[in-house]
């Protein structure tokens, strides 16, 4: 879908990985991706989008600063969720007191493969989500950073964002479901042992553990035109 939309680009398998590329490299396809993505980038990834641009040498470029609008006035956060968010349910039912969690989470490098500190932008989404930044694996060569809601109020303002600007892979389906054990949450049924049997059911489909996939929402898709 993403291909015929931007009408540019192959599509080939990644070997040894469960995953598919979209390459584009011809010159009109370079061009037409550049002018979507100038003047939207967050991230350090912006000084690859520079170097794109200094190397083909396109002159009518101007290279645009890095975006800096509210996180809600755009899709630029679903797309990073897309493809860094996990949507996260606990359960804990052997202990006398079973306990549930619903969380969503968001991991990224410490250190980016060019060197850029990925910290800046990360504590702008760990704001909006009411939440903060903990340093992980840092004992371990390349340490990441990760966000985690942390209440209620961080989970409706996820809920409320995805709603206005959808997710459109497989985990728009995690969400869903993640959306169901939420509104356990909403209601404080989500101590009940019905609903907590209900829980594990739904998680056992969810991330991974998926086997069932609908792409209906793909009908929603954004369309360039």
């Amino acid at each position: 879908m993403i291909q015929k939309e931007i009408k540019n680009g192959s599509l080939s398998r990644k070997k040894g990985i469960n995953a598919y590329v979209l390459t584009i490299n011809n010159y009109n396809g370079l061009i037409f991706l550049i002018s979507m993505i100038n003047g939207n980038m967050r991230t350090p990834k912006i000084y690859s989008l520079y170097n794109l641009i200094d190397w083909l040498n396109f002159k009518e470029i101007h290279k645009k600063p890095t975006n800096n609008s509210p996180l809600d006035s755009n899709a630029w956060l679903s797309g990073y969720i897309e493809a860094e968010g996990h949507f996260s349910v606990k359960t804990t039912i052997t202990s006398k007191n079973p306990k549930v969690e619903c969380k969503f989470e968001l991991s990224q490098r410490q250190i980016d493969h060019k060197g850029n500190n990925n910290l800046d932008f990360l504590e702008i989404i760990a704001k909006f989500f009411l939440s903060s930044i903990v340093a992980i694996r840092v004992k371990k060569p390349k340490s990441d950073y990760r966000i985690r809601t942390t209440s209620l109020n961080g989970n409706l303002i996820l809920e409320n964002y995805l709603n206005t600007f959808p997710l459109f892979g497989t985990k728009y389906l995690d969400y869903k479901d993640w959306i169901k054990v939420l509104d356990k949450f909403k209601s404080g049924q989500f101590k009940h042992k019905a609903n907590i049997e209900e829980i594990c059911l739904i998680k056992s489909g969810m991330n991974e553990a998926r086997t069932m996939f609908t792409w209906n929402h793909l009908n929603k898709i954004y369309n360039l035109d």
